[in-house]
């Protein structure tokens, strides 16, 4: 038996150790393995755990990956100068590239730059595919065969989203489609990680 006391302690130690983000599954399946414990009592305990960093500095959120902890959202832009010289830097080029991709996939390269007015670079779909946010989900049955893009669970966790259905209505002028990613990449910064990742794009 565990009290829910040290049930929520031990889903919240466990959420903090984490590497990535953490689903129920496996919580059930490592951490309370020895516990008769069922999906809707953790889902209870962690609606508990938000609750109670509701009005902390940190805050427990489900992204697409499972359950994880982060820094607030608006204190962003003030913890970010802890890392001045090592805060991601994105081109507008890239994202809005990675606007367009995350907003009509799956989606050509071509059919990109048919939008934007101008050809996309080889190092910004290489830069997108590197750092785990785009992947190639297939290919568009038309002469060439041209490969389609798609954003990944790893793009969701670092805009802290649990499905592209939680990005904003697409109903904005291009132009500020970048404005859109450049607030949110001024994410909140996951407790795992707490050291801002360096990133250049030209």
């Amino acid at each position: 038996m565990i009290s829910d006391k040290q049930l929520k302690q031990l889903v919240e130690a466990a959420i903090f150790a984490g590497e990535d983000a953490t689903t129920i599954d496996q919580l059930l399946g490592g951490v309370l393995a020895n516990f008769r414990l069922n999906r809707p009592r953790i889902r209870q305990v962690l609606d508990e755990l938000k609750e109670d960093y509701r009005e902390r500095g940190i805050e427990l959120v489900e992204v697409a990956s499972g359950y994880r902890f982060q820094t607030r959202p608006e204190l962003g832009p003030a913890l970010v100068q802890m890392w001045p010289d090592r805060a991601p830097r994105y081109s507008a080029a890239l994202l809005e590239t990675l606007a367009l991709i995350a907003w009509r996939q799956p989606v050509t390269r071509g059919e990109i730059e048919a939008v934007r007015g101008v050809s996309v670079s080889t190092q910004i779909m290489k830069t997108l595919q590197e750092r785990g946010w785009v992947k190639i989900v297939g290919h568009k049955e038309v002469p060439g065969r041209p490969a389609l893009y798609a954003t990944t669970k790893a793009f969701l966790d670092y805009f802290s989203l649990q499905s592209v259905a939680d990005l904003p209505a697409l109903a904005v002028p291009r132009p500020e489609l970048e404005e859109t990613f450049e607030l949110l990449s001024a994410e909140p910064l996951d407790t795992r990680e707490r050291d801002a990742e360096e990133e250049s794009e030209q």
